[in-house]
């Protein structure tokens, strides 16, 4: 019985070595990247650094050329698999009859037979390769069409590394934090081993057999004549330190978010964030969302910008992403919340633009009833219930007291108001100017994190409006807005310590060892608060509340 099996598994390499002369027109070219291609996107920080992989199915992997993959790595994953690559057709006829002859001496298989070629087309098309015999025909057709080269890049690119990990870049810069270009003899042996049973030599769930078979791969190079003695004995011996799982994504809510934008790069996509801001700020929204508990907060957001460009340089959409007991992948960067008086120092610029009000105006921060719609009074009032009569402009704006803000609004008109907030960016109000009325510069609408740095940075620029990007090769055109002087003055507005004191104090936190102006908003019920502060450098906008709407 077990001579039958040797003597058909011989017959078939024979077959199958005769089979692949007539499957020329159905030949397969690997080079164009199309067969079994992923839709990975890498992205990278603005310096180069990877914030991480992904693609529609939740793989992390990434094509590179063959010159950009570590000849270490290139030689050991050979080692490992097919030493002769460059040396046979798609099947290994040596290996095949090896494979059987110890099949007829033990009884059972001991080594296996596959090629690199089969071991592609198993990768390129698994529903129809389950056998021996059609990844054997499916390599021949792969062969016909695509050179040597082309098939050990495609190979490389779509190994199994463990876990979600495919292809030798993904697999070095999650384990080891480096381009596969960099890896050394050690790292590259160590994941040369992993492709020969991904799950049980997953480095992070299994280091010793992930060892043990290092130093296989390692001995295979010594005995091939690719690596000496001496070099495989320090790559053994050399202490290899494994980052974090690549599951924790570098700005994972924005990486979400810019994927279907470029879903089909083919290269890595360099982003606007800075790594280690996004580290920092990340982990200040964890630490403030933590330390506010107790006080019913669970969640919070920020964006940092860079006013010269407008380039996000930091995007922290939730405290922690990957807890789904948090609702952590809900983004409070783009989710749609009431502003609260956020959206008053852009009243009060197109009040003083338009001469409803003049710099030095005195408004009246006393009772007021105004009709609205359904035979209703409108009486707004400030938070702490009290009024502080009659204040100049400086004044009503620091402290953000609401019944001057509203009669401003009276004179400018919602309309014009609406207006100039949509022209500034606020898309997400559609509605007609009654359906805010003039709780508009309270924060009767909604509006994102995103669009309010958005318009703080052209506050911080003075008028000269430009679109928030995160992508460094996007480039976005500036438009004047309003008045720069205007733009100016209500900037000093806001900088000024003094005239906020009423409302914060003069040594409160809003007071920086450096000019910054600082404008605050709390929605209805306190359900939000925002906190949007900018120096002609860079804006910063926070968010803290709850995704639950409590």
């Amino acid at each position: 019985m077990v001579m039958k099996r040797f003597v058909a598994t011989a017959a078939l390499a024979l077959a199958l070595a005769g089979a692949a002369l007539f499957v020329r027109a159905e030949g397969v070219d690997v080079a164009d990247g199309s067969a079994g291609r992923v839709n990975a996107v890498a992205f990278l920080d603005r310096s180069g650094m990877m914030l991480g992989v992904i693609d529609e199915h939740g793989d992390r992997s990434i094509d590179v050329p063959l010159a950009a993959v570590s000849p270490n790595f290139v030689r050991a994953v050979l080692a490992a698999e097919d030493a002769r690559f460059y040396r046979h057709g798609p099947i290994e006829i040596r290996s095949v009859l090896r494979a059987a002859w110890q099949d007829f001496i033990y009884g059972a298989p001991v080594s296996g037979a596959s090629t690199i070629t089969m071991q592609l087309a198993r990768l390129l098309d698994p529903g129809a390769t389950q056998s021996k015999a059609a990844q054997a025909l499916y390599a021949a057709r792969i062969e016909l069409r695509s050179s040597k080269d082309a098939i050990l890049a495609a190979y490389v690119n779509r190994i199994p590394m463990g876990g979600a990990l495919a292809g030798v870049e993904a697999a070095a810069r999650a384990y080891f934090g480096v381009p596969a270009a960099d890896l050394d003899l050690a790292q590259a042996a160590l994941l040369a081993a992993i492709p020969n049973d991904p799950p049980q030599l997953e480095p992070r769930r299994n280091w010793g057999a992930a060892k043990i078979r290092q130093r296989y791969v390692l001995a295979r190079m010594v005995a091939l004549g690719w690596a000496t003695r001496e070099a495989a004995a320090r790559a053994a011996r050399e202490p290899l330190h494994l980052h974090a799982d690549g599951a924790a994504l570098i700005a994972p809510h924005l990486l979400f978010a810019l994927y279907p934008r470029v879903a089909n790069a083919a290269l890595p996509v360099r982003t606007t964030i800075d790594a280690d801001l996004q580290r920092f700020v990340q982990a200040q929204v964890a630490d403030v969302a933590g330390a506010l508990s107790a006080e019913h907060v669970e969640d919070a957001a920020a964006i940092v910008v860079d006013n010269a460009s407008g380039e996000v340089l930091a995007y922290a959409g939730s405290p922690d992403y990957f807890s789904d007991v948090a609702l952590g992948r809900n983004d409070g960067v783009q989710a749609l919340r009431q502003p609260g008086s956020t959206l008053k120092p852009f009243l009060y610029e197109l009040a003083l633009e338009r001469g409803a009000i003049e710099p030095n105006s005195i408004l009246l921060d006393a009772p007021v009833a105004y009709a609205i719609p359904g035979g209703k009074l409108y009486q707004p009032a400030d938070y702490n219930g009290g009024f502080a009569g009659p204040v100049r402009v400086r004044y009503a704006l620091a402290n953000s007291l609401n019944v001057p803000a509203v009669r401003v609004l009276s004179k400018v008109g919602v309309s014009a108001f609406l207006a100039r907030l949509r022209a500034l960016g606020f898309n997400g109000l559609q509605r007609p100017a009654s359906y805010y009325g003039l709780g508009l510069t309270l924060g009767s609408g909604e509006v994102s994190l995103w669009q309010l740095a958005q318009a703080y940075t052209t506050l911080a620029r003075r008028g000269d409006a430009v679109a928030l990007t995160a992508l460094s090769n996007e480039s976005v055109a500036a438009r004047p807005i309003g008045d720069s002087r205007v733009w100016m003055l209500v900037t000093k507005m806001l900088a000024d310590p003094h005239a906020r004191a009423l409302s914060f104090g003069v040594h409160s936190v809003l007071q920086l060892p450096f000019e910054a102006a600082v404008k605050t908003g709390t929605s209805s019920d306190y359900r939000d608060t925002w906190t949007v502060g900018f120096t002609r450098a860079y804006t910063v906008a926070t968010w803290v509340g709850n995704f639950d709407g409590s």
